[in-house]
Order: structure tokens, then C-alpha cells, then sequence
């Protein structure tokens, strides 16, 4: 097997703030050593320029859902796998959604079993040898039984268990059952990632209040939904040392909230899902040429695309700090499921292998993130959120320019809901550090 030789290649370093350039060895799809720009170049090695490429950490999420156990028909357990080491992830944090839910030690012995199964899971599997990546996946356990916001779960067994933190994957309606969950983190010292969101302000919405819900004649969810949850939370937070995650931040209300609330010493971190950092609801009513269609049920999130001006408030917590961390909030459908009307079609989308060339072309191309910002947004902070370890990351070669369409085999999953299927996109992860 051959080995290349890219020099040049930018070595980014998010933690430090830092750029340099260095000379990376490839062979197959994994990367060999990692030297300084004068190491002398191999005289068997095949140079190919690598002035254009970025390695950087394997990046992290912070949560996403399986199919497994339950809606294998979605995705299995490995496509998921598959599809976020393809994506350039190497720790993955799973909602506790699945069928039967993670409320309980056995299901978590169940999927660690499953897990060790499929060792050695491969990104590529037609070239077993060649790429021998494999994803770290972590687990939350749920806050109350079946997710159903009635009665906490066995919090002290499912930590001792090993669950990373805690979460419903959704709102909890009972405040007071949420005051005794934040006493419970306290004892067991997990997180707990919490959706900010008042189920009865939102009735049936679907699409954020304003003129293009009336005009498209979408069920309204008014941004109050979310800032009176994100309100109250930050009321409750300085009474209990539980570490607290707010998912899902969607406003540029819920953002002001939230640094406010920092500014005042409040120990809580937050999170947005990518989706919301480069579509508003104008693609609802107007689509994403050339390809999707308004009214697409791809666009159909929860929380709801906001407008422009709270995708750029989202932005600018990325930026700022505001906003700790982006998360994939992966969630694959079947054809049937996504093929209903607008608002009857599920919420979510899949995007591990959708979320760096995504954000790569729509923020960093654009000057309204640096690179470093978004791999702290994608990699750093995720994994202190979540409480891992910072120390040497197993590292990524991101090839920004390469040019693909989203279109069936392209992906490492079989799983197609997004809305920029069939478009021309640029930017893969082309090798890993084992």
C-alpha cells in the first residue's frame, strides 16, 4: 500500500488558539505520523500537495439519537456508528430515545453488549485494513421512567452503571419533578441536558410565530416557549451545583437569557443545533434551490427554524461563548415517515456526515466563524461539556474543497432525511488518526 506524503498542511490547535504548518503521512485512509514541515519527504512516498487541508481534533457530539434497539428501519447501530466516524467524530453522546429506553442498567449492559459486537467498526468497510477508525459512543440515561416526565428513574444505578448524564431527550412539564431532579444531580454529579421548552405555549406549532407561519398557514410555536422555559431554569440553577446543559437553543431571546445569565457567575452550558446556524424559516416558504422544495418536510425541526435574526444571534454565541457547543442531534427517518405534510412529518434530520462541510461552506467560507471557533464549537467544548478528556485527541485530515453530492451511496448510512439531499456540497474528512 502506497504512502503519501501532504506537506504544508494547516495543524490547527483550538485549545491553544493556534496554526501551524506540518507534513502528514497517509496510507490508505489513515494517518501514519504527523511531523514537522522540514521533515525530509520519504523518497517512496507519493507527494501530493497539502497546502489545502486542515487537521485538526476528531470532533465530539453532544447528543443524537439511534434506531436502535426499536426502529432499526430508520438506522441500525452500525450505520450510526459508520456514518459519524465518516463524519469525522470520534466520541458520541446517545439520547436514551431508543426502544426500550435507556431508563434502566440492562438496557445500557444490552447496548454495550451490542457494541462490542460490532468491534472494530470501520468507516469504510470495503477497505477493511486500510482505516481502522472507530467512534467512542456515549450514553444518557433517561431522567424519569420511559421519558415520560412522571417518575425520576433509578439515578444512583444508572450512573453506576456508566450513563455519561442524564436526559429525557425532550421538555419535562413538571417543574416540581424538575427541582428534585436537579437534587438528584447533585448527589450523583452527572449532567443534565435539559430542553427548554413550555409544552403548553407551544400547543401544536410547528413553525416559529411570526408572518411566514401565517402565510405558509403553519401552526404557530411563539419564541415565549422557549424564553420562559430558558427563564425559569435559570431561576432554579443557582440553588443546585448540578452541572446543567440547556439543548437546543434556537433564539436569539433564549441567547440574550443565557448570557446574562453567565455575566451573573451562573455555572450552565448550552448548545444549538447546526441546523439552525445556517437556515431560517425563509427555507420553509421558499425552499433551498436547486434541489429542495418549500413546505419540505426535511425542514421540519424541533425547536423550529427561527428567523434571520435569530440565526445570526446564533451565531454570534458561537462566537462569544454564549453558546458553549454545536450539536449534530442526529435522528434518522424512514422515506415514509418524511413523506408526509409539513406538519405531520417527524422532526429531525440526520447530519454526521453533513455537519463539518456544511458549516464549513455556510460560516467559515463566509467570515462569519474562524475555523479555530468552530472546532471549538464541534470538538473542545462538547467534550467538556460532556466531560471527557481534552488530553491528545486522535486526530482528522478535512479536506474543505473536495467536491460530492448528497445523493444514495454517498453516505455511510442508509438513511437520506435532509434537505440538502441532492446537492452539490464540498468538504470531507479524508483521513484519520488511529
Amino acid at each position: 500500500m502506497e504512502t503519501q506524503c501532504r506537506p504544508q498542511v494547516r495543524c490547527l490547535d483550538p485549545i491553544q488558539g493556534t496554526e501551524t504548518r506540518v507534513t502528514v503521512m497517509v496510507r490508505g485512509k489513515a494517518i501514519v505520523a504527523v511531523e514537522d514541515d522540514s521533515y525530509p519527504i520519504p523518497t517512496d512516498a507519493v507527494v501530493i500537495p497539502g497546502e489545502n487541508l486542515l487537521l485538526a481534533p476528531s470532533l465530539a457530539d453532544l447528543y443524537s439519537y439511534s434506531g436502535e434497539p426499536g426502529h432499526e428501519d430508520r438506522e441500525t447501530l452500525s450505520q450510526l456508528l459508520q456514518t459519524a466516524i465518516a463524519g469525522g467524530f470520534r466520541d458520541i453522546a446517545i439520547l436514551p430515545t431508543m426502544d426500550p429506553p435507556l431508563d434502566r442498567p440492562q438496557t445500557l449492559q444490552w447496548l454495550e453488549q451490542r457494541l462490542n459486537q460490532m468491534a472494530g467498526i470501520n468507516a469504510h468497510p470495503q477497505e477493511q485494513g486500510e482505516d481502522g477508525a472507530t467512534v467512542q459512543c456515549h450514553w444518557w440515561g433517561s431522567v424519569t421512567q420511559g421519558n415520560q416526565g412522571q417518575q425520576l428513574t433509578e439515578w444512583g444505578e444508572l450512573s453506576q452503571a456508566g450513563v455519561i448524564g442524564f436526559s429525557d431527550g425532550g421538555a419535562i412539564a413538571d417543574w416540581r419533578l424538575l427541582q428534585r431532579a436537579l437534587e438528584y444531580g447533585a448527589m450523583v454529579g452527572k449532567p443534565l441536558a435539559l430542553v427548554p421548552l413550555h409544552s403548553s405555549l407551544r400547543g401544536n406549532g410547528v413553525m416559529r410565530e411570526g408572518p411566514l407561519a401565517i402565510q405558509l398557514g403553519l401552526p404557530p410555536d411563539p419564541v415565549m416557549s422557549e424564553a420562559a422555559a430558558i427563564a425559569s431554569l435559570l431561576e432554579l440553577l443557582p440553588h443546585y451545583p448540578t452541572p446543567v446543559h440547556l439543548m437546543r437553543i434556537s433564539t436569539a431571546r433564549g441567547v440574550a437569557l443565557i448570557a446574562q445569565a453567565k455575566s451573573q457567575g451562573l455555572n450552565c452550558t448550552a448548545s444549538v443545533n447546526w441546523h439552525h446556524l445556517l437556515l431560517s424559516n425563509e427555507a420553509i416558504a421558499h425552499g433551498l434551490p436547486p434541489h429542495t422544495p418549500h413546505y419540505d418536510p426535511n425542514l421540519r425541526f424541533d425547536p423550529p427554524l427561527g428567523n434571520e435574526g435569530d440565526r445570526l444571534a446564533l451565531i454570534d454565541g458561537i462566537k462569544n461563548g454564549v453558546i458553549d457547543a454545536i450539536a449534530v442531534d442526529h435522528q434518522a427517518f424512514t422515506y415514509e415517515e418524511k413523506t408526509q405534510t409539513f406538519a405531520e412529518t417527524p422532526p429531525g434530520a440526520i447530519g454526521y456526515e453533513l455537519v463539518l462541510p456544511c458549516l464549513w461552506q455556510g460560516l467559515v467560507e463566509k467570515g462569519l466563524v474562524t475555523p479555530t471557533e468552530l472546532w471549538r464549537a464541534l470538538s473542545t467544548n462538547p467534550r467538556q461539556c460532556l466531560g471527557l478528556s481534552q488530553v491528545n485527541p486522535p486526530r482528522i485530515l478535512f479536506d474543505p474543497g473536495l467536491p460530492w453530492t448528497l445523493q444514495r451511496g454517498a453516505l455511510q448510512t442508509s438513511a437520506y432525511n435532509s434537505p440538502w439531499w441532492g446537492h452539490s456540497l464540498k468538504g470531507k474528512v479524508v483521513a484519520w488518526e488511529l
